[in-house]
């Protein structure tokens, strides 16, 4: 059976992945993400693997004046978190420049089956296979992404905000914007320290 994409095209894909970089919003452009572009993402990311066909991913996108409210909800829930002082001001300072910096936020819920069939952890790992798919395809469009999570995201309060309840789970936030300079060069220790190879059968 002959490949299915020529090396070049193979090429191409392995140097999408290697490519890919998580960019903080702090380091994004003034330019903005239009819509179509938005939902190509998202239509990438709905073809991730889901074992039993769940399709678990869902996504709330905020844009423009969205974000204002995701701030509210999210400053609301800080302030209930942390106590006063340095270190929630901080936070909200922090989550207020993402907030504003990025044109582009991405809620990632992960919205579990009623009949609960499929493993949890798997359908965790379904929707962060989604995400890595829309990351991918952002980055060979040029685009930047960064996925945050954390206490303040992942909360109760901000699941029942996006119109979901538990056992559904907030996986994190998604800020997606164009970077505003180049891309570091990424690194990772060789590949052969992480392999066993078990040619022979054992007794």
């Amino acid at each position: 059976m002959e490949n299915r994409f020529s090396e070049e095209q193979v090429l191409l894909v392995e140097d999408v992945i290697r490519t890919r970089r998580s960019v903080k919003p702090a380091d994004f452009s003034d330019r903005q993400v239009e819509q179509a572009t938005i939902r190509r993402l998202l239509e990438s990311a709905n073809w991730a693997p889901t074992h039993g066909l769940t399709e678990p991913w869902r996504f709330a996108v905020f844009t423009g004046d969205g974000r204002k409210q995701l701030v509210a909800v999210l400053e609301k829930i800080c302030c209930q978190l942390f106590p006063a002082g340095e270190s929630r001001t901080a936070k909200l300072e922090k989550l207020r420049q993402n907030l504003q910096r990025a044109p582009c936020v991405i809620a990632i819920v992960m919205r579990r089956q009623p009949a609960a069939k499929i493993p949890e952890v798997e359908e965790v790992a379904a929707v962060a296979c989604a995400v890595q798919n829309l990351h991918l395809v952002a980055t060979a469009m040029g685009l930047a992404g960064y996925w945050s999570s954390g206490e303040l995201i992942c909360n109760p309060s901000l699941l029942e905000y996006l119109g979901f309840q538990e056992p559904d789970r907030v996986l994190g936030l998604f800020y997606l914007g164009y970077p505003g300079k180049s891309l570091p060069q990424g690194k990772r220790t060789p590949v052969d320290e992480k392999i066993s190879w078990r040619d022979q059968g054992e007794v």
